[in-house]
């Protein structure tokens, strides 16, 4: 009867009203490389989310969560420009039945233990379409998990969706993908913290390229040093302002 976000989250102290800053790693376990690095050279406090497509995820997690680190699973849904963006056959499609894509969540579900949640990836078209995604975020909930929208999308329905089911939540404001260079990734990365210090909780959501990881080594050291926390995503679910 206990809940996996629960279960798995990771210990928290209580740091008074300090702004808190939740950092997501994703896409791990393609490569090898970089997810030893994502293991090895982030603090525990940064959130490891694993490709739902990897191979050997339970390996995986025993690694990170030896590590210190809270998991998530990824979730891949429809993009607006699906064919040339595809979320693969494990994909949720609003074109597809309820009973299709309730099929495909429960082998996505299945893939790994030890996950607080979901992060979904790519998305801007599924997580739009309310008919199709609340069956999904309904049986997340009775899961006790969490899910993270990580679609970037303006017209995502998650947010007014879980606030209904009380669900718990949160959503990227930051977004560094792969093909930037580390100029351009510390440009955001600084940016960012004048941005968040008068927000109670900000989510940056990472690739793992040599040049987020790197940055991000560095950045989430100096957080401190700018009264802002560090913290595991399932610490400021429902508590970021709105978008």
């Amino acid at each position: 009867g206990r809940m996996a976000r629960n279960v798995y989250a990771r210990p928290v102290k209580d740091t008074g009203d300090k702004p808190k800053v939740a950092v997501i790693v994703s896409g791990l376990g393609l490569s090898r490389a970089a997810t030893m690095a994502a293991i090895g050279q982030l603090p525990g406090a940064v959130t490891l989310a694993f490709d739902v497509y990897a191979p050997g995820l339970d390996r995986w997690v025993v690694r990170a969560r030896k590590s210190g680190h809270e998991v998530l699973l990824t979730l891949p849904m429809e993009p607006n420009d699906f064919p040339y963006t595809d979320p693969g056959p494990l994909g949720l499609f609003s074109n597809l039945d309820e009973k299709t894509n309730l099929s495909r969540l429960k082998r996505v579900l299945e893939r790994m233990p030890g996950y607080v949640g979901l992060l979904t990836v790519m998305g801007s078209k599924f997580s739009s379409n309310e008919t199709s995604i609340k069956p999904i975020l309904e049986v997340l909930n009775k899961r006790g998990l969490i899910i993270v929208d990580g679609s970037g999308g303006k017209n995502s329905v998650i947010r007014k969706i879980t606030n209904e089911i009380g669900l718990p939540h949160a959503f990227g404001e930051l977004m560094i993908g792969e093909n930037l260079s580390q100029a351009a990734v510390e440009e955001k990365l600084n940016k960012f913290v004048s941005s968040i210090q008068d927000r109670s909780s900000s989510l940056v959501i990472a690739s793992p390229s040599p040049s987020a990881l790197n940055n991000l080594s560095y950045w989430v050291k100096d957080l401190s040093d700018n009264g802002i926390v560090l913290t595991p995503v399932s610490a400021i679910t429902g508590k970021q302002a709105d978008k």
